[in-house]
């Protein structure tokens, strides 16, 4: 093999790795967003199955980072045993990043029942800032701006609602647009419309959709640098076999 292909594999080689190290980091920040989110709202979920995707997410990360600096360094050095161990490490790293966007797809479409006690948390809303499930409650409808599971007429069906007049809904309720809401029921467009369902399926969905879409782009580069390596290893063991023949 010419010096000169010998230097551009070893180049597209640095230059591939320091892309893998990038989207270790975006695979990893990911994996840490869902957990984040999880944590802000871990009471509306049945089970924390949810945070599976996170734990994959975050293993492949480290592989990746760990393969994006091994490969930078081959890029300048030349080892079998480490270019061995590259491969195995980019194979691990495809394996954890597959099941990760696997495990993200399968929980993006069982969204809306794993949120199946978020109804129940609102049914049993008692306003005491003490109570936990409360300040929930409370907390998730000022940070998503919603009132209610889909929407302020779900209140109406709550004891909370009936035990203080039928006439208003909790103030977290109200849109942040008028300062003199009170959440009272006749003027609903003091209210923030949508509910908070809706909110926390989207959210949920955009951090797991990138879970989903990084896995295509991380499998396409790591097949590239497994070509790419397999490449330089391929031509040094024929150059290592004209050695030996001239010899």
């Amino acid at each position: 093999m010419s010096d000169g292909r010998r230097n551009a594999l070893k180049t597209t080689l640095q230059l591939i790795s320091q892309l893998l190290w990038v989207l270790g980091v975006v695979v990893g920040l990911n994996g840490v967003y869902l957990l984040i989110r999880y944590r802000h709202s871990s009471l509306f979920f049945s089970h924390i199955y949810i945070t599976l995707p996170a734990g994959f997410a975050l293993a492949s990360a480290v592989f990746l980072l760990a393969s994006g600096c091994l490969g930078s360094w081959l890029s300048i050095r030349h080892s079998t045993f480490l270019q061995g161990l590259f491969v195995y490490l980019l194979v691990v790293g495809l394996c954890l990043e597959s099941t990760a966007s696997a495990l993200a797809y399968f929980h993006s479409i069982k969204l809306e029942s794993e949120l199946a006690p978020l109804s129940g948390l609102f049914q049993n809303y008692t306003g005491n800032s003490y109570d936990p499930n409360s300040r929930a409650v409370d907390t998730v409808q000022e940070e998503l701006q919603c009132c209610g599971v889909r929407d302020y007429r779900d209140w109406v069906e709550t004891s909370w609602f009936h035990h203080h007049g039928g006439l208003r809904v909790p103030h977290s309720c109200c849109n942040s647009t008028f300062p003199s809401c009170n959440g009272t029921v006749d003027r609903p467009w003091q209210l923030n419309q949508q509910g908070c369902q809706v909110k926390l399926e989207m959210g949920f969905q955009f951090v797991l959709s990138m879970i989903i879409w990084s896995s295509p782009l991380v499998i396409l580069v790591e097949v590239v640098l497994i070509l790419t390596v397999a490449q330089l290893m391929r031509d040094q063991t024929f150059m290592e076999h004209q050695v030996l023949v001239k010899n």
